[in-house]
């Protein structure tokens, strides 16, 4: 799974709806608060950088940022999928990769195959650091469970929480900032929660498509109805091309307007990929661009999804 190469990353001009205005105060302080950021401080024994923070290494830059808000002031967070245009699914990790993992106090996977690489790091390094891995806090097992967690927003506070429990096992002194850290970010997540509702009020049921299972978990949570083929899907998350079978019931859904939006994941893009948000475009279905990783550097997890959960909603309404 996941070794064909045939993914392209970038940014297609996807349609992109523009966040509202306003962003709730909670937002805010927390993303002024979360002054640690990526790659800050200089490795050192033990697991500390030399200015006595915690050195904790993410497979992705999403989860660096949850622990770089958790952990603010106190960690020095390194994120080895921190570019858009790097795959996950299709990373090869690097000497420094392996050297930063070989010092980290703490590690961050997500797991379910998508990050397996982080895996041969862990195994190769001869340490032992703390392991939090996403998989196994969110339990999710089977054959083949879909690996992007971090759009299950639910549930993104027990992750959270773990990463705290574990700075709390490195660096007990600091223990009462990183809890306060935590109740700050759980509580940046509730406009996130309130949109997903709204769209879960207002459109449950309504049907719609995805060209892989990138935001599946989201969807699932605001009460949308995914008709999209899972051969289809799946296909595109392996990098191969679609039976044909399953292309043209996509088609379908599309020339027939029987379903409300196409979302699309513009990070990883294929002539399959193209035509058929060019087809959602020709036949006036609505399409939403979201992202497997955070798209711009600084942005924080819950602004990201906040965008792209009132883009749906935006969508939905239109």
């Amino acid at each position: 799974m996941y070794m064909s190469k045939s993914r392209v990353r970038g940014f297609p001009g996807s349609r992109v709806f523009l966040p509202f205005a306003l962003v709730s105060l909670a937002v805010i302080v927390l993303l002024f608060a979360s002054s640690c950021t990526s790659d800050r401080g200089s490795p050192g024994a033990g697991g500390s950088a030399r200015n006595g923070l915690v050195k904790v290494v993410a497979a992705e830059n999403f989860w660096g940022d949850v622990v770089s808000q958790i952990g603010a002031g106190h960690v020095s967070a390194k994120s080895i999928i921190a570019s858009p245009s790097a795959d996950p699914h299709l990373y090869e990790s690097t000497a420094n990769d392996a050297a930063a993992v070989s010092t980290a106090k703490i590690v961050v996977l997500n797991g379910a195959g998508y990050d397996d690489f982080m895996n041969r790091l862990l195994s190769s390094s001869g340490t032992h650091p703390i392991v939090v891995s996403v998989q196994k806090v969110m339990r999710a097992g089977g054959a083949n469970p879909n690996p992007h967690f971090w759009y299950e927003i639910s549930k993104v506070p027990d992750v959270a929480g773990a990463i705290e429990t574990a700075l709390e096992n490195a660096d007990p002194k600091n223990a009462a900032a990183y809890r306060s850290n935590l109740g700050s970010f759980d509580a940046s997540l509730q406009p996130v929660m309130e949109v997903i509702n709204l769209i879960k009020a207002r459109y449950k049921g309504a049907p719609v498509a995805y060209t892989e299972r990138v935001p599946g978990y989201l969807l699932n949570e605001a009460g949308l109805r995914v008709v999209s083929p899972p051969g289809f899907a799946q296909a595109i998350e392996d990098g191969n091309d679609p039976g044909p079978a399953d292309a043209s019931a996509m088609n379908d859904l599309i020339t027939s307007r029987k379903i409300r939006m196409l979302l699309y994941n513009r990070q990883a893009v294929s002539p399959v990929t193209q035509r058929v948000r060019s087809l959602a475009l020709k036949y006036g279905v609505p399409v939403v661009g979201i992202t497997e990783t955070l798209p711009r550097p600084g942005e924080h997890y819950q602004q990201w999804q906040l965008d792209q959960t009132r883009a749906i909603l935006k969508a939905l309404g239109g």
